[in-house]
């Protein structure tokens, strides 16, 4: 059973940590200059996350497997060639690969969860139409809070040891919910409201493609692995650090995971996908009937650049070669899309970007991000609702969150406090 495999695997950890913390806690990891105070604490190493690690020249590693080896190793549906989010979620939790049996236990988790109270699809509907679609994601998964049986628990007067496992039970709830709150704020926004029902015999991403109304073998797949793609990427990212801190307050996962996706929604964060295809389609409307040559692409980007613009989907803030996450989508659309005339825009960018940028000078890494190249998988399948895309990256990325909210309650992480101070202490202190 997966909470007692999660039980031994927690005593384990915590003694590990325990142990490592009375050697090594004085030991210094960091050093904070004052251009990263500024700069939004880049670089400053000052947070455990169980889940992932992010290497500039690798990507990253899920509990330190490699994207092509989590693609090879974990389950998958039958008939379908991409892993299961199910699977992803257990190593996240565990650590370890999943046997297609522990993912047919996590499966049988959500399914049973899976039911939505009727308020909270009430309170959407109370909304007027125009509203952003993240801010109906995160209304739909706030009013969900009184469902917290953490929340219960902790009045009722648990012992710390006890708290990750009521996190957990919410964790398992939350999840299970997602889709079905998504696919129906996506319903109410595009589709006349005209709502469809999960289908139990599904696994959780093909059933929340089946609930947008998308029920293609192949969406199924694209869903599969855009929820696993997208589910972690360590702890310091806006969505990540905004759940990991308001979870650290002992606020519930459905507190803290609508927080995280209220810094998702921005658009610093989670807007890039459709800031891409929005750049790309400005290309085909110049060259409506064919596809542009390298040259002409080339003389685009120039002109972006020229004009004081970035080009969107290229570079990142921490990775210094091409993402893999983008290398996994570009295999998925050779394999099934490589005749799509978006695709092979993206193909053609992927060729002509970096050399402009390196000859350009100003970006570190000239290579694309996961961002270049997801969007114009959504588009293909008949998902062009732009503003909801942020969604999609909302649902997978709380499977990350939400395991580390039990592993920080597993462990025994107290309240955020980072000192703060001000320029005139700088001033003073700064030589």
């Amino acid at each position: 059973m997966l909470k007692e495999v999660l039980r031994e695997k927690i005593n384990k950890r915590f003694a590990e940590t325990k142990e490592f913390r009375e050697k090594h806690g004085d030991k210094v990891i960091s050093e904070v200059t004052v251009n990263q105070a500024y700069g939004g604490m880049r670089g400053v190493k000052c947070m455990v996350w169980e889940g992932s690690l992010l290497d500039p020249m690798e990507g990253i590693r899920f509990r330190g497997y490699t994207i092509p080896e989590i693609r090879e190793k974990l389950p998958k549906a039958e008939g379908g060639s991409e892993p299961l989010p199910e699977g992803i979620f257990y190593l996240l939790l565990t650590g370890d690969i999943p046997t297609e049996e522990n993912v047919r236990e996590v499966q049988e988790e959500f399914k049973k969860r899976m039911d939505v109270p009727s308020y909270v699809f009430d309170a959407i509907r109370k909304m007027p139409k125009d509203s952003h679609p993240m801010c109906l994601f995160s209304m739909g998964i706030l009013a969900m809070q009184k469902e917290s049986k953490f929340t219960k628990a902790y009045w009722e007067g648990i012992s710390k040891a006890q708290y990750w496992e009521y996190v957990y039970e919410d964790v398992l709830d939350l999840l299970a919910r997602l889709p079905r709150v998504a696919a129906f704020v996506y319903r109410y926004l595009y589709k006349d409201d005209k709502q469809i029902d999960p289908d139990p015999s599904l696994d959780w991403a093909a059933n929340f493609a089946h609930m947008l109304g998308f029920d293609e073998p192949e969406v199924y797949d694209l869903m599969r692995l855009y929820m696993v793609l997208h589910c972690d990427h360590e702890g310091g990212n806006v969505s990540a650090h905004t759940g990991h801190l308001v979870a650290s307050a002992l606020s519930d996962v459905y507190y803290a995971i609508s927080s995280a996706m209220n810094g998702l929604a921005g658009p610093l964060h989670g807007l890039a996908n459709q800031e891409v295809l929005r750049w790309i389609l400005k290309i085909k409307e110049k060259y409506p009937d064919r596809t542009p040559t390298k040259e002409e692409l080339e003389q685009y980007c120039w002109d972006t650049l020229n004009a004081g613009q970035v080009i969107p989907g290229f570079g990142h803030a921490v990775l210094r070669q091409t993402d893999p996450r983008y290398t996994a989508f570009r295999e998925f659309a050779l394999k099934h899309m490589p005749d799509d005339e978006i695709f092979k825009v993206v193909s053609l960018l992927y060729e002509v970007v970096p050399p402009v940028l390196q000859k350009q000078g100003k970006a570190k890494n000239p290579w694309p991000n996961v961002d270049a190249h997801s969007g114009c998988l959504l588009y293909h399948y008949g998902i062009r609702e732009f503003p909801y895309y942020t969604v999609f990256f909302g649902v997978s990325r709380s499977i990350g969150i939400a395991v580390q909210i039990i592993w920080d309650r597993a462990l025994g992480l107290p309240i955020e406090r980072p000192k703060s101070v001000t320029l005139e202490w700088l001033k003073e202190n700064v030589k």
